[in-house]
Order: structure tokens, then sequence, then C-alpha cells
């Protein structure tokens, strides 16, 4: 039975998330696949390494994306949300899982298998063309951020993941949006390709500029058209 929070949840979906870029009776159809679960805060979906290859579909709450590296430190590659899916390059390539999945609060997920998701996308090419869409988009959000490391200085590349963060996943409230993610300073250094003491630097001014607010693990966007500007995005949200 679908509860009303459920409802809730699908029309929440973000339009650019793979459950949100596809039309009702498709996505209801592909629902319908696999095991739903429930997780907790900080289980592991989805470890680094592994050999399954089964894919998730979130439903609700966020998850993290990391990998190890060299060096024996985490990277925070990403963070998905509800309407997102993840482990679709391991079933794609049948390759070792390149990343640890990991929720962030309680998530909702149905975990569907590589077979029955590859039979899946040959008689829906609906959703075979928005997961392509959505493997281009990370692409091209990957290609960004390098570009972005090594031409913008440290403020600026803080104040475009907040703005991108606010505009994706953020909610409103009296005084701005509240992004809807938990971060630590050193996840949001590594998702900036910063020092941990130059992230603490830039929030310190963006909340001297009065364009955030900050809490343990709450970031409020004041003022997220200014902060766009300072993050050399333009106006207009996308």
């Amino acid at each position: 039975m679908t509860t009303q929070s459920e409802t809730q949840g699908r029309e929440d979906w973000p339009v650019r998330s793979f459950l949100g870029g596809m039309s009702e009776s498709v996505r209801t159809e592909l629902l319908r696949l696999g095991t739903r679960c429930r997780y907790l805060p900080q289980e592991i979906l989805i470890r680094e390494g592994d050999r399954s290859h089964h894919v998730v579909l979130l439903r609700s709450g966020f998850v993290k994306v990391t990998a190890r590296l060299d060096n024996g430190h985490e990277a925070l590659l990403a963070i998905r949300v509800g309407g997102d899916i993840v482990g679709e390059m391991a079933a794609m390539d049948d390759a070792p899982r390149s990343a640890t999945v990991t929720a962030c609060g309680e998530v909702v997920a149905s975990i569907v298998r590589e077979s029955d998701l590859r039979f899946f996308l040959s008689t829906h090419p609906e959703a075979a063309m928005t997961i392509a869409g959505i493997v281009a988009q990370r692409l091209r959000w990957a290609n960004r951020r390098r570009i972005e490391f090594g031409g913008y200085p440290v403020k600026v590349r803080l104040a475009r993941v907040l703005a991108e963060l606010a505009g994706s996943y953020g909610h409103p409230v009296p005084r701005g949006r509240v992004i809807g993610v938990d971060l630590t300073q050193p996840e949001l250094a590594a998702l900036t390709g910063s020092a941990e003491v130059t992230i603490h630097k830039a929030l310190a001014e963006l909340r001297k500029d009065g364009l955030i607010t900050t809490g343990y693990r709450r970031t409020t966007v004041l003022d997220l058209s200014r902060l766009r500007e300072v993050a050399r995005m333009g106006p207009t949200v996308s």
C-alpha cells in the first residue's frame, strides 16, 4: 500500500533525477521491480570493490558517494537524493564497484537486479534514454568540477557547490533555503577540491557577506541569487 509520505516523495523527485525524468506510467512499472528496503543513517547500500551488480533506486532520503584515495583518506564524490539511481555503472560494465554509497539519515530504496534492469531498459526505450541522459549529466558534472578546480578560487567553487545543492535539494524557510544534505567541512572540502582550512575561511567569508548561515550539519542559503553571482553562475536557477 502506498503511504501519503511516499506519494509526496514522488511529487518532490527532481525533474533531472532518474525517476523524476520519466513518464508516470513507465516510472510506475519500474517501481514494481526489485525489493523495497529501508536503510538507517550511516548504513552502507553499496561498498567499493564489491562484485555485486544490482542497482539501487532511491525513493526517499539522501546518500553520499565516496571513494578511497591512495593516501588512505576518503573522497566525497557526489550526493544523491530520492529519485536518483546509484550503482548503474557496475550494472552496465560488470566491473567491481567504484565507490561506496552510504545513507545520510533514513533512506527508502528499491534494489533491482542487473538482469531485471537490463530487460526493462530493452523493452522501455524512454527509461533507456533517461538513464543515458543521467550518465551524460554526471559526466558533464565531473568534467565541470575538474575545470573549476583549476580555474576558480575556493570561494567561488564553494559558492557553486552550495548554490547547486540549494537549488536542487534545498527546501524553503522564512529566511532562505535550507540545504537538505548534511555535509561536514571535510566533505565540502572534498567536493570543492580544497583544503579543510581553506573551506573554513571561505565559509566565514560567505557568512560575513550575508549569503549563508551555518550550524551543526546545517547550511541555510539566505540569498540564492547573490550566491549564484558570487559563484559566477548567472541569475537563473536551472
